[in-house]
């Protein structure tokens, strides 16, 4: 496995996206509406990303942000087997918040694994 993104939830994509490539030479490499949401992908130099999430409805986002504020909300981590790696966290006795692969954004599939069993941070398994 390898690191792909960290999500990050805000009220403002765009605004974020202009700080982040002044910042950290992060260019917009991909952006789309998924899912009640407008996701702006930031590409870092090491083929990793910021994963912009702006909420557009009501849903996950906008309830997050109402909740915890703007900030990270997940890791995601890139793996060539999804199916394999649920196995594993299964093995491992991790709770799954998503049993099976479903469609992501940019077109991947993808699989979270529950916070309260991965101290709490919200892991993203992403197959490309």
């Amino acid at each position: 496995m390898r690191f792909d993104h960290v999500g990050v939830a805000t009220r403002d994509a765009a605004d974020l996206a202009d700080l982040f490539d002044g910042l950290f030479d992060a260019p917009i490499a991909h952006e789309e509406a998924f899912d009640g949401m407008s996701i702006v992908f930031l590409e870092l130099d090491d083929g990793g990303y910021f994963e912009l999430l702006e909420p557009a409805e009501d849903g996950t986002i906008a309830d997050y942000l109402e909740r915890e504020g703007p900030g990270i909300h997940h890791v995601g981590l890139a793996t060539d087997d999804l199916s394999a790696a649920l196995d594993r966290a299964r093995t491992l006795g991790v709770d799954l918040i998503d049993e099976e692969p479903r469609p992501g954004a940019w077109g991947h599939e993808v699989a979270f694994l529950h916070p309260q069993s991965t101290g709490g941070v919200l892991v993203e398994f992403v197959e490309h």
